[in-house]
């Protein structure tokens, strides 16, 4: 067995998926071989100049990249302290980082000789990448989707009909995004030989976690190399939000093995930690095993996945990826929790000063920013501005519209 290299925190997994107790593959027999093929073509794919290249003309002339890094001066001039740059994401095509991830592994099935796609949304964005990419490739596409995040999500429920995707509605549980993985899995189990599994977060069996941060990690990658341009240093802080955390990886990685470079993660606090009614796993959660990796969940005593709960559809999931938990474990990323209606703050706030509407879930990750850049004169924050919000707008308005009745 290979071990991670502990003098640096970006060589992980090892060679069984395992990030320290976390990760792995549990999965029904029936997928093992499919799973196993997966990692072999992928560890080859990464060492083929071919792949590689094609992968970058993708990102550079279809998904939009390099993303700008944004100095948002109101922002840094309203909170008085650090100067905040937005890594802008959410201009790549599409919209969100989802893309990134997205056409990485259509690569990788045109690569393995598939030409039908599964795939499995809370928020949406993922759908919406997954169902471009296979509008691209010709490829058919089945997207997983509970029925609450159908009803709170519809511009891009109705952008994924249009570009050809057929939706699965998902019922079962609160039918968010817990539930659509569940029915894209047993999906896949059945499917196992014809369907390639395009994972949207940075969770589910090695080597998902693996694979979707390296494809993701473009972010940190292109933000170091743009904060050394503008600033000749390295920022003193990163932040970005976390639901199953491949946004976070993405911009994180490039920068673990740098020892003055806080980083912090920022989770989805619902209604509060102390209700029921919210998705910080590892804020509130013990380490349990669900869809194929074992991490840090939401569980009650007995093991049973209790449910999650964020304003957020791509925050709402009550497990986290497992790298995750292996980074929270060793106490190498600060963890911290923003609510739904300090995330809706945020919302207004970074729309009005910036003319930048943020999707909900870097909301989150934008309330920790201000706190953090208030107390921080004279530093440099990066936080990742991983969506835009338009798809959100038709949940959002009312929201905030009860709220400043209230104030």
């Amino acid at each position: 067995m290979t071990e991670l290299n502990f003098n640096s925190l970006r060589t992980g997994p090892d060679s069984n998926g395992k990030f320290g107790i976390h990760g792995g593959r549990f999965v029904a027999e029936t997928l093992m071989p499919l799973i196993l093929e997966v990692e072999s073509e992928y560890e080859k794919a990464i060492k083929d100049y071919s792949f590689l290249n094609k992968l970058d003309i993708y990102r550079r002339d279809y998904i939009g990249r390099p993303s700008p890094l944004y100095l948002a001066e109101r922002l840094t001039e309203h909170f008085g302290g650090a100067k905040i740059y937005l890594k802008r994401d959410e201009l790549n095509h599409t919209g969100a980082h989802k893309i990134n991830n997205v056409i990485g592994q259509i690569l990788l099935a045109k690569r393995m000789g598939k030409t039908k796609i599964i795939a499995e949304t809370g928020a949406g964005q993922h759908g919406v990448a997954t169902a471009t990419a296979c509008a691209l490739f010709g490829f058919e596409c089945e997207v997983f989707m509970g029925a609450t995040d159908i009803e709170r999500q519809k511009p891009n429920v109705q952008k994924m009909q249009l570009l050809g995707a057929n939706i699965n509605p998902v019922t079962s549980g609160r039918a968010t995004l817990k539930d659509a993985m569940n029915d894209a899995l047993r999906f896949w189990v059945a499917n196992a030989n014809s369907h390639f599994y395009i994972i949207g977060t940075a969770a589910g069996p090695h080597p998902y976690p693996k694979m979707v941060r390296d494809f993701q990690s473009i972010i940190g990658e292109e933000a170091r190399k743009q904060i050394l341009e503008q600033e000749n240093c390295l920022p003193n802080a990163l932040v970005a939000c976390i639901g199953g955390g491949s946004n976070a990886l993405g911009l994180f990685h490039p920068f673990l093995d740098d020892k003055d470079v806080e980083i912090f993660g920022v989770e989805a606090a619902g209604k509060g930690l102390n209700s029921n009614f919210h998705a910080a796993s590892l804020s509130a959660g013990t380490p349990g095993i669900l869809h194929g990796n074992r991490t840090y969940l939401l569980q009650d005593d007995d093991g049973q996945i209790t449910d999650a709960h964020s304003i957020s559809a791509g925050l709402d999931y009550p497990g986290i990826g497992p790298e995750h938990s292996w980074l929270y474990d060793i106490g190498r990323i600060k963890y911290l929790s923003t609510t739904d209606i300090e995330s809706l703050e945020a919302f207004e706030l970074c729309s009005k000063l910036e003319g930048i509407i943020p999707a909900l879930e870097p909301a989150h990750a934008l309330h920790i920013t201000g706190q953090l850049a208030s107390k921080r004169k004279g530093q440099i924050i990066i936080m990742n501005m991983c969506g835009r919000g338009d798809k959100d707008l038709s949940s959002v308005l009312p929201l905030i519209m009860k709220n400043r009745g209230k104030n």
